[in-house]
C-alpha cells in the first residue's frame, strides 16, 4: 500500500509522535512509555509514518531510535498554509460581526 504524509498526520496519536520526535530522537520503548494504549499499537503508529517517510527508525545497539524527517511533512505544511488566509478572513469577518451585535446590544440597554 502507498502511504503519504496526510494518512502519517491523520491520527492524533501520529500527531503526538511526530511533535514528541520533532523534540528529540527517542526509542521506541520511550515513544511507547509517553502513551496508554499498547506497544503493539504504538508500533504500528511507528510503522505508518516510517512508511510515510516522516520517520526513520535505526537500531542502534538493541533499542530501536526514531527520528523525524521534517522534509516530509512539507507537502502537508504547504496544503494547509494556502487555506490559512481563507480561514483567517472568515474569522475576522465572524469577529467583526460579533462586535456589532455587541454595539447594538449597547444602544438598546
Amino acid at each position: 500500500m502507498r502511504r503519504d504524509v496526510f494518512q502519517a498526520i491523520a491520527d492524533p496519536i501520529r500527531r503526538d509522535i511526530i511533535e514528541m520526535l520533532a523534540k528529540d530522537t527517542l526509542s521506541i520503548n520511550a515513544v511507547a512509555d509517553e502513551f496508554d494504549i499498547s506497544r503493539p499499537a504504538i508500533s504500528k503508529h511507528l510503522k505508518i509514518l516510517e512508511e510515510c517517510d516522516v520517520i526513520s527508525i535505526e537500531k542502534q545497539g538493541r533499542e530501536r531510535f526514531c527520528t523525524i524527517q521534517p522534509k516530509q511533512l512539507i507537502p502537508a505544511f504547504l496544503w494547509i498554509d494556502q487555506y490559512k488566509q481563507l480561514w483567517e478572513d472568515k474569522l475576522d469577518n465572524f469577529e467583526n460581526y460579533l462586535h456589532q451585535l455587541q454595539s447594538k446590544n449597547k444602544k438598546h440597554e
